[in-house]
């Protein structure tokens, strides 16, 4: 084969050009590889400390290697103790470099079980970050780039486009745990349904959850129909065996929770919609035109899809992948 040879100015040229490039590329591919390494940007905005399926739902968002949680903010009720409480999770599990944000505070009927737990933890000084301001301010840094993963009746969100509905629009998408579209609850597919009936994260604000449906933002849905995941005795046994952190204050909330409500069996129904950001085969979906009316019924209508719906999950499925995930995560 002929060989070419260059003139010395060439060669050297070429040399500190290869030299320069060598020098400069580790930093610059390093940077990329960490902006694009492939995690989703989320905010997880919740009720925490009323039902336990919450606390279950938090500890798998924070244990993904796939989500970045960019914050966590507090909704309905007391949102200032439900923000304690989050804050404290946080902490014990080695995640408390995420802010937590509070929500507008309203009128709840509902039982806050995991009160006592929550006030261990101290009160800030200055107060929670506001969540709206918090949200909005996030979204404007990453627009198109971050997943609301709702979780508790939709004040925040009502709030949210009540205050700047552009802003809003910017996000990536809304995965949500709410509705009833052919299940009501306790429907588990043993017997025949039903039939749907008003969910509590709709029904508690219907005004915002219209909003929320009529924004335009993608919307992923897990209603009722798919999200009834019994969380029963040789699964908590397994999760609560490990003395991890995160397992021991799962314990700890879990505990007070039954003691508060004599329930053993938690169902958890939240943490689907953080499960489907992760992997959204776990809960298959479909285009619906979701429609909400006076009683907080999510009735299927003839119009524009608004929402992708999950009627159908698998529980074994969902199991076999939370028990490992929240498990194996490895901790900061």
């Amino acid at each position: 084969m002929k060989q070419f040879l260059c003139p010395k100015s060439t060669m050297l040229a070429a040399l500190l050009s290869l030299v320069a490039f060598i020098a400069c590329t580790p930093k610059g591919l390093s940077q990329k590889t960490s902006n694009d390494s492939g995690k989703q940007k989320v905010i997880l905005d919740t009720d925490i400390g009323d039902d336990i399926d919450d606390a279950f739902a938090l500890a798998l968002a924070v244990s993904s290697p796939k989500l970045q949680v960019i914050g966590v903010t507090t909704a309905w009720g007391d949102t200032d103790l439900r923000a304690r409480l989050a804050e404290r999770l946080l902490k014990v599990t080695g995640h408390g470099d995420i802010p937590v944000a509070a929500g507008p505070k309203t009128h709840a009927s509902s039982t806050f079980s995991q009160a006592r737990w929550a006030q261990i933890e101290p009160e800030p000084v200055k107060g929670f970050p506001d969540a709206i301001d918090f949200t909005l301010n996030a979204i404007r840094r990453n627009p198109g780039q971050i997943t609301l993963i709702a979780i508790a009746p939709f004040s925040n969100i009502g709030a949210l486009i009540d205050r700047d509905p552009a802003t809003f629009s910017r996000l990536k998408q809304i995965v949500l745990m709410g509705g009833s579209v052919h299940r009501g609850y306790g429907d588990l597919g043993y017997l025949p349904d039903r039939g749907p009936e008003p969910e509590y994260n709709v029904m508690m604000d219907i005004p915002s959850s219209r909003k929320l449906f009529a924004s335009g933002v993608p919307i992923e849905m897990m209603p009722l129909d798919s999200t009834q995941l019994k969380f029963d005795e040789t699964m908590r046994d397994t999760v609560f065996s490990q003395a991890t952190p995160m397992t021991d204050a799962l314990l700890s909330l879990y505990e007070e929770w039954r003691a508060s409500t004599g329930n053993a069996t938690p169902t958890l129904f939240d943490v689907m919609a953080v499960a489907v950001a992760i992997n959204s085969d776990l809960c298959p979906t479909r285009p619906m035109d979701i429609e909400i009316d006076d009683k907080g019924l999510t009735r299927p209508a003839a119009g524009e899809p608004n929402a992708d719906v999950c009627l159908r999950s698998d529980s074994d499925q969902f199991f076999h992948f939370y028990i490992p995930a929240i498990l194996n995560a490895p901790h900061r």
